[in-house]
Parts: structure tokens; C-alpha cells; sequence
């Protein structure tokens, strides 16, 4: 009986190896189960994301308020930046790597408040 079925499985293992030696099988099957199969993956994966953005996009109903409210014209901004003055600034330079910048700072602090303008 163990005969029998030794002999059973060489037969069907003979059969096989013709397909374990056929090149599509061998490797392009698994190379379009694995594109296939990364595609469904993907899909989920993405939709996760896609969720997450959703459910962390959401705004507090006050605050959506207050922000429709509030609206800012670009003609309101150029007012605010066309009143503001410009003309009257010093240049002050920031330290070196090899200067000490609190140093520096407190100098030119000093020169600012000694200088008449």
C-alpha cells in the first residue's frame, strides 16, 4: 500500500515538472499577482490616508464662524502695509559663527542709544 502510494506521488510529481520548468509560470505568475495584488493594497492604503485627512480637516463650528467672519481683503492688507513706514530703519548686523552674540547684540545696543538721531 505505501508502494502504491510512493509510486502515486512520483507520477504526479513527473507530471510537474514541465509546468516547474516553464518560465511563465515561474515567473510571471507571481510577478502579476504581486502587481495586482500591490495594487489592491495601495488602494487601501491610500483610502486610509485619504480618511485620516477628512477627520483631522474637520473645524470646530465656532471657529468656522469667526473665520467666514473675519475676512481679509487684499485691499484691506495693501492699506495696512501702505501706512506703515518703511523709510525710517537702521541696518544692524547679525554676529559672524566666530562672534559671540550676546556681546555683539549689547554693543550695538549701546552705539544705537549713544547716537543722536
Amino acid at each position: 500500500m505505501q508502494e502504491a502510494v510512493a509510486r502515486s506521488l512520483r507520477r504526479g510529481l513527473e507530471r510537474l515538472r514541465p509546468l516547474a520548468k516553464n518560465k511563465t509560470l515561474r515567473y510571471g505568475v507571481p510577478m502579476m499577482l504581486l502587481i495586482i495584488g500591490g495594487s489592491f493594497g495601495l488602494r487601501e492604503f491610500t483610502q486610509i490616508r485619504y480618511d485620516a485627512q477628512k477627520r483631522h480637516s474637520k473645524m470646530d463650528p465656532a471657529l468656522e464662524a469667526r473665520i467666514r467672519k473675519n475676512k481679509i481683503s487684499l485691499e484691506s492688507e495693501y492699506e495696512k502695509l501702505k501706512s506703515s513706514d518703511f523709510d525710517d530703519w537702521k541696518n544692524v548686523r547679525g554676529p559672524r559663527p566666530w562672534e559671540d552674540s550676546k556681546s555683539l547684540q549689547e554693543q550695538q545696543q549701546q552705539v544705537l542709544h549713544s547716537k543722536p538721531s
